[in-house]
């Protein structure tokens, strides 16, 4: 079963084109990857229901997201890379308008999500630093019994030690099967120790959705000359960039020479040198 699903979904604007086919299994975390512009905010705000496709099918935990998506919202939380509350309110009176909003409010996990956080609770949310903000977006996502948590750079502004922390808490979160997490984020080593699957999205365009740990155990980079670069088979290597020392490739490892010592690649490495690859 899955937490959300966009079967064929097209959104055209001038001079950009989103093209997506894109599943979260439930239980699971999925790290979506892409440049500025990629297309990371929009296919969210279709998940969300705030922008409408042009093509293709959108559901959430079962339900299409059309007119009739209104209740399902209440199993969502949502953190947006520009955290929005009213200026002049506290964490604390943040969190008694979200118990009149939400019916499933859990005021006790709200304050010890305060507590977790370290936010205080009667300065005012304009004197919150960028950081503070967002880590209270999160406490807000988390205090009402979502089922599926959708994260637009949740890690953005946080220090590394929080950082830690929260992804700690996402992680936590998906112990429960019924729980599942989409976030997106510049901050590729986030998603690297916290993902079960990794999307790359780059100028609109899907270029994998996979295991992340498969995809880690199916490429490697090797330094090498061009010569032995020329030498490899074409459907090994999945891209090449020019180092000092001759050719640094990302290549398939069950085709790799025995001859070839091959390096683990992370995400980060792997995902720039696919773009650079596509852009040749």
């Amino acid at each position: 079963m899955n937490a959300f699903e966009l079967k064929q979904v097209r959104k055209n604007y001038p001079g950009f084109s989103l093209s997506v086919d894109l599943a979260l299994p439930k239980g699971c975390i999925l790290g979506l990857i892409g440049e500025n512009g990629a297309g990371k905010s929009t296919t969210i705000k279709m998940l969300l229901g705030m922008t409408k496709p042009d093509e293709g099918s959108i559901t959430v935990l079962e339900h299409p997201v059309d007119e009739s998506f209104a209740p399902v919202r209440e199993d969502v939380g949502v953190v947006l890379d520009e955290p929005a509350f009213p200026d002049c309110l506290t964490a604390t009176q943040v969190g008694s308008i979200m118990a009149d909003i939400y019916q499933n409010w859990d005021a006790a996990e709200y304050g010890a999500l305060l507590d977790k956080l370290d936010l205080p609770r009667d300065k005012k949310f304009k004197d919150f630093s960028r950081g503070m903000k967002m880590k209270l977006s999160i406490a807000v996502a988390m205090a009402h019994k979502a089922k599926l948590l959708i994260l637009d750079e949740p890690t953005s502004g946080l220090d590394p030690v929080v950082r830690d922390e929260v992804v700690e808490l996402f992680s936590e979160f998906t112990r429960d099967e019924e729980h599942s997490v989409l976030i997106s984020s510049h901050i590729v080593s986030d998603l690297e120790k916290l993902c079960d699957y990794v999307a790359f999205l780059h100028k609109g365009e899907l270029l994998l959705c996979k295991e992340k740990d498969k995809l880690l155990e199916e490429y490697g980079l090797v330094l090498c000359t061009r010569e032995q670069l020329e030498s490899l088979p074409v459907t090994a290597v999945a891209g090449t960039q020019d180092s000092l020392f001759g050719v640094t490739a990302l290549i398939r490892r069950e085709q790799a020479p025995e001859d070839l010592a091959v390096i683990p690649v992370g995400l980060e490495d792997l995902f720039v040198t696919m773009i650079k690859e596509v852009d040749k």
